[in-house]
């Protein structure tokens, strides 16, 4: 017959598991770990490694089926002229965008890392976030309107005075269009616009991050203020730069929708990739296009991480 004082003592299941855990945190660490990393290797990888393998499948253009046939001749069609042009042309704008944001976000993010408090930082930061609220499509139909003929943008620029700078700027070639709304250079303020706010809000951790004392040494030591931007401030700020222009780069290496609606006409790889996918069905091109800003995001990757965008973000 047992003792009901042992059998009181003895641990229940809940309070050996609990005692093992709490004895091995690495096998804690890994049962919390396991359930996101399996769903992460099965859904996202396993989709994303499919859809890649399906560049090497085989589409017929006369009976437009894809056939399981493998070859690289999708992947090789990336680099005829045409192609190769339309990632040059995504790439070069995702550069243009990056750089003007961290132009426009660095001031922005300044006065709000040095200069606000409380209530005044509280709603900066409502403010810069806010845009983010709206819908995407709905943002970029609005801006078809604002920089449409007769639209506010073109008001704005008769009011300066500056009908002749634009007309300039709308004949650079590369740039296009007879308006805003048809060239790439309202195509590019569309994506500095929405984009923004993921500038700002890094770049103004980074700042926020400096201690003051490395400020005033710098003025103790006989630095002018804009010595001591330039040697000091800048520098300490690349890495939020850095990460903020990850997001900027790969959001519109990728984006569709603006190339679709705004500017002229001329595939980006996301439109692209939507065009070959949907209207088309050429599924294994579609493919084959996705790889590209892997890579390109990949190599990006790469290069802010020297940079210290990581550390940042």
């Amino acid at each position: 017959m047992s003792n009901p004082a042992t059998a009181a003592a003895r641990p229940g299941p809940l309070r050996g598991a609990s005692n093992l855990l709490y004895r091995r945190p690495n096998l804690y660490l890994a049962l919390l770990l396991v359930p996101p990393l399996t769903w992460f290797g099965a859904i996202y990888l396993g989709s994303l490694l499919n859809l890649l393998w399906q560049g090497f499948y085989t589409f017929d253009d006369f009976t437009m089926a894809v056939t399981p046939d493998l070859t690289l001749a999708n992947f090789a069609a990336l680099f005829i002229p045409s192609n190769f042009d339309i990632i040059l042309r995504t790439l070069t704008m995702a550069v243009a965008v990056s750089l003007a944001s961290a132009v426009l976000a660095f001031p922005i993010a300044y006065y709000m890392a040095r200069y606000t408090s409380g209530k005044t930082k509280a709603f900066f930061y409502i403010a810069v976030m806010m845009p983010m609220w709206a819908s995407y499509i709905v943002k970029t139909y609005a801006w078809t309107l604002l920089l449409a003929k007769g639209g506010v943008a073109q008001w704005f620029v008769q009011l300066l005075h500056l009908e002749g700078l634009l007309q300039t700027a709308l004949a650079v070639p590369g740039i296009g269009g007879s308006t805003l709304s048809t060239s790439h250079l309202g195509r590019f303020l569309v994506f500095v616009y929405i984009w923004l706010p993921f500038m700002i809000l890094p770049i103004q951790a980074a700042l926020e991050r400096l201690p003051p004392s490395l400020l005033q040494a710098s003025a103790d030591l006989g630095a002018r203020p804009r010595q001591t931007f330039v040697q000091v401030i800048l520098p300490l700020s690349i890495p939020g730069i850095a990460a903020g222009s990850i997001f900027t780069f790969s959001l519109t290496l990728g984006d569709f929708i603006v190339p679709q609606l705004i500017g002229p006409p001329g595939y980006f790889i996301g439109s692209m990739v939507y065009a070959q996918q949907g209207a088309i069905g050429n599924m294994p091109m579609a493919a084959a296009f996705t790889l590209v800003p892997i890579v390109l995001i990949a190599i990006y990757l790469s290069i802010v991480k020297r940079l210290g965008a990581f550390d940042a973000l």
